[in-house]
């Protein structure tokens, strides 16, 4: 399987199950202050089914989600409501985990809360310290960009091309406008540890550095997360971690298109975004993560509610085939033809997926055996058969976390029951040649989106 590396610009091998124990890897989570949007869901839906079919496919992962509970952002909504930060963080941590299970994400390996490493952070920042990589100006605590010769190589930024329109703000102690914060001096009313350097917290970047580095070592296989994060914090995170250790940070970086809304980024300062729980109370969760997994990860996604309609759409569809093929109970085997066709549909679904995780030419796949299937019995095949495919489309997508459910929502078992009855009715009035009848039912089928189709073996009916 290859995934395409920010850091490499191009294509990065993993090594086949057996190879190595585990696979580490570690997705930068939310900072819970508020509920997350609708963008801020894609990483966390298309890591975690990437996770999934890591593990489908024989791989051991070891899967790391943190919680940044320790922010700016955190202070500011406690501030406004007149709570404490702490209580901000506990109430939104438990909203998020709440969310993540509506979007059908399954619970890390691991999910650690920032305060809960904060003596290791202090351990971080004060190696650092001794190797020269930072150091202390009026309590707080800064690391040395140009201490670090490949600073920049995520983004593909320079020091010196940063350096334009880069300043020191007033009564910052950096020696440099590029050095970032490690450790915060406390304010007033703000959260605090005691440090070497007196009371204050630790800067963002330093709480992932060790969260990973804790629960997956010194180098991890693969770090993701939104493209809005290469530059800084990534960036940041890599300069600490290699200054320390003086070995690579991640083998693998993989990073999300954004979300937008009409070509703009979505987020929380703009307005234009949407909170994830509202948009699956009113598409659902399979029409949610649909939606992520028909673009391509790397690329941008424009959000709208006629793009997820579509999306919820063809899950439907998907569901139809299945509620269809599984009312038959057959487990008639597939022609030989068909069987094939299947086969081949079932090799793209693998090929498209381990070649940088192409979740379109995946989903592709799986409605193309649908289509078969479709086909299949639109040609006069017997239902009974499409058992198989039903079977291969549900294992299939599993990792997806797509197609478990037990029928369309559009559609009862009662229903496709009483759907059966008025086609067995209708083929009884035609026997008894009262054609007037038949008709009159077969029209009303119509135009409740039942097609009809009668061949040599009998009437066979499909969901439009």
């Amino acid at each position: 399987m290859r995934l395409w590396s920010t850091l490499e610009r191009g294509p990065v091998e993993i090594p086949p199950p057996g190879e190595k124990a585990t696979v580490g890897m570690y997705v930068c989570g939310p900072t819970v202050y508020d509920y997350i949007h609708i963008g801020n869901a894609r990483p966390f839906i298309v890591f975690d089914a990437l996770r999934r079919y890591l593990e489908s496919r024989g791989y051991g992962v070891t899967y790391v989600v943190n919680i940044t509970d320790i922010d700016d952002k955190i202070i500011n909504r406690a501030r406004e409501e007149g709570s404490s930060p702490e209580e901000v963080a506990e109430r939104f941590t438990r909203e998020y985990l709440e969310d993540l299970g509506a979007l059908g994400v399954n619970p890390p390996t691991y999910q650690p809360r920032a305060r809960a490493y904060v003596d290791k952070m202090i351990e971080l920042i004060e190696e650092l310290v001794a190797k020269g990589h930072a150091y202390v100006a009026n309590g707080d605590v800064y690391f040395s960009v140009r201490s670090f010769p490949d600073y920049g190589k995520l983004s593909g930024k320079s020091p010196d091309d940063l350096l334009s329109g880069a300043r020191v703000e007033p009564g910052e102690g950096k020696r440099d406008p590029l050095d970032f914060a490690l450790w915060k001096a406390a304010k007033p009313g703000e959260p605090k540890w005691p440090s070497p350097w007196g009371p204050g917290r630790p800067g963002w970047h330093t709480e992932c550095v060790v969260m990973s580095r804790e629960l997956l070592g010194d180098t991890l296989d693969i770090h993701a997360g939104g493209n809005d994060l290469i530059f800084p914090h990534h960036e940041n995170e890599i300069a600490q971690a290699e200054a320390l250790t003086g070995r690579p940070f991640a083998r693998i970086w993989l990073h999300n298109g954004m979300l937008t809304v009409r070509g703009e980024k979505m987020s929380k300062s703009l307005g234009n975004f949407y909170y994830a729980r509202d948009i699956v109370k009113l598409f659902g969760t399979e029409a949610v993560r649909y939606f992520y997994l028909s673009r391509h990860w790397r690329k941008p996604l424009d959000f709208s509610h006629e793009a997820l309609e579509e999306a919820r759409k063809a899950v439907e569809g998907v569901y139809a085939f299945l509620a269809e093929a599984e009312l038959a109970a057959g487990d008639l085997p597939l022609p030989e033809g068909i069987a094939g066709e299947i086969e081949l549909l079932e090799e793209k679904f693998h090929r498209e997926l381990e070649e940088d995780f192409n979740t379109p030419g995946a989903l592709a796949a799986l409605q193309g055996m649908a289509n078969v299937g479709r086909r299949f019995v639109a040609e006069g095949g017997d239902r009974r058969a499409l058992g198989a495919i039903a079977r291969r489309i549900r294992e299939l997508a599993a990792p997806l976390g797509l197609f478990q459910g037990e029928r369309t929502p559009s559609f009862s078992a009662k229903a496709e029951e009483l759907i059966g009855l008025l086609v067995e009715l209708r083929s009884a009035l035609r026997a008894e040649r009262n054609f007037a009848l038949a008709d009159a039912i077969r029209e009303k089928l119509t135009s409740l989106g039942v097609e009809l189709k009668d061949t040599p073996q009998g009437t066979v009916w499909t969901l439009r």
